[in-house]
């Protein structure tokens, strides 16, 4: 990816930010604008044009974001995603590694420091505005202290990596062979353990702790 442009797709509703966005883009070497889309609906072009890059502003679409960024993941699942907004949402950005986000921007950013992130996600890396990084990192250690996640059990840690991937518990009974009700006390126990409530966070927990 070093020697070679990266393709970016821009998927954002406001004509003169996007303009703007993708005028800079292509005044730098490194990048080539391979799409401009307004709406989340425009999904299809964006997987059509095989961008190494989506950029995503979550700003002003309609609907829930997540499920832009689980469709791009489908529909181009070798593509890169990453959201750009004035805010830093972390419930968003949590659902949103659920579904193989690489990378969340917030608009403040300098331009400099944009480009930078951009290539380092279409290098294979990750890269989350360090304000919104870091509160995340100090919940994870807290969550540690509280639940490590050594403490779960060899099955406990296949159900969390499935439970990480999206499925539903149904697909981890059939994946792994067990009851529903099986699979339902298994994913009590390790909220009980990880010290979380919802199934987005022992996902992200998972994720970040290396399991899945």
């Amino acid at each position: 990816m070093a020697t070679e442009q990266v393709r970016i797709a821009v998927l954002e509703e406001q004509a003169l930010f996007r303009k703007a966005l993708c005028h800079v883009l292509a005044k730098d070497e490194r990048f080539r604008v391979v799409q401009e889309c307004v709406e989340s609906c425009d999904v299809a072009r964006i997987a059509a044009a095989k961008p190494d890059l989506t950029l995503f502003d979550v700003d002003f679409q309609k609907g829930d974001p997540v499920e832009t960024v689980r469709a791009l993941r489908q529909a181009h699942p070798t593509g890169k995603i990453c959201l750009l907004s004035m805010n830093s949402q972390k419930a968003l950005l949590e659902r949103s590694l659920v579904h193989g986000l690489e990378g969340y921007i917030i608009k403040d950013i300098g331009l400099n420091d944009l480009l930078r992130a951009l290539l380092s996600i279409a290098n294979g890396e990750m890269y989350v505005d360090p304000r919104l990084a870091g509160s995340m990192l100090r919940q994870m250690s807290e969550r540690r202290h509280k639940g490590d996640p050594t403490e779960l059990s060899e099955r406990e840690t296949d159900v969390i990596q499935l439970l990480a991937m999206g499925l539903s518990n149904k697909q981890i009974s059939e994946r792994l062979f067990l009851s529903e009700k099986t699979v339902k006390n298994h994913i009590s126990r390790i909220f009980s353990k990880l010290n979380v409530t919802a199934r987005t966070q022992a996902a992200i927990y998972a994720i970040k702790s290396g399991l899945a």
